[in-house]
């Protein structure tokens, strides 16, 4: 019986959990996770996702089969039931004190993370920083060289199990105390101005071309927070909606691009 069977069988009848070709199921998968040999969810060749539900399923199992208990980190003590992610210089990521990954989410090589947060069933790509604050929820997909300024929120999808967790593709910049949850998707190489929050149901709109975008920041985009001005029985009130200033340049160096894209657009980050 293949790993994915195993777990949609248990899902459906709950008392199969207690098995032990079920228990050894989800502990594999964790570990896959863990070493990032499977993820929640794959690019694609024609630039779309697919959620592997069962992956998540599995981390939602998962949780019920551990006990808690006492972890002593130094002076610091804890109590919870998941285990946290170790052996970091064998995998070459550089972990600023005291910064927390739990095991089960996926740090790849030239990964830095300054005192931050890595929930379990994350996939952090190589040479991404997470900087001070920055927190990275359960599920969610942080490409190839991102950077997660100080105080970033990317939010965690978990539930339900066929939801898009969060995916923030190659190259993006995630401005000082952006918001992303919900399962919204950051296109490659985009930036997000300070205090920009997307959810999946937020309006993102080009200013120059008046396209709108729900819940997905294409490619190359640089985006400030914005208001819509929305009639309510009360009255007009302002909406926060996010808006499209500028297009980063593909064709040079990331940094450079940024760089030019920043000033040229006047963005605070």
């Amino acid at each position: 019986m293949s790993l994915k069977t195993t777990i949609e069988a248990a899902w459906e009848d709950r008392s199969l959990i207690n098995d032990p070709t079920t228990k050894t199921a989800i502990e594999e998968i964790i570990n896959q996770l863990n070493e990032g040999i499977i993820r929640v969810s794959n690019p694609n060749e024609d630039g779309t996702w697919t959620t592997n539900d069962w992956v998540k399923k599995a981390i939602i199992l998962y949780f019920p089969l551990q006990q808690m208990s006492v972890q002593e980190v130094g002076i610091f003590e804890y109590h919870d039931k998941m285990k946290l992610k170790t052996g970091y210089d064998k995998i070459g990521v550089r972990v600023v004190p005291p910064a927390v990954a739990r095991y089960g989410s996926y740090l790849a090589k030239g990964v830095i993370l300054m005192p931050s947060y890595v929930n379990i069933g994350a996939y952090v790509d190589s040479g991404t920083m997470v900087d001070t604050w920055a927190t990275v929820g359960s599920c969610a997909q942080i490409g190839k060289d991102v950077h997660l300024s100080g105080g970033v929120g990317i939010g965690g999808v978990l539930e339900p199990a066929q939801a898009s967790p969060v995916i923030i593709e190659d190259g993006a910049f995630i401005g000082s105390r952006c918001i992303v949850v919900e399962g919204a998707r950051i296109g490659k190489r985009a930036v997000l101005g300070a205090g920009v929050t997307i959810t999946s149901s937020s309006k993102i709109i080009d200013v120059n071309t008046g396209q709108e975008y729900i819940g997905y920041v294409p490619d190359n985009s640089v985006v400030i927070p914005g208001m819509l001005n929305k009639k309510y029985p009360a009255g007009e009130f302002g909406v926060p909606c996010a808006l499209i200033i500028g297009q980063r340049k593909a064709s040079t160096d990331l940094k450079t691009s940024l760089n030019e894209a920043l000033r040229e657009n006047n963005v605070s980050v």
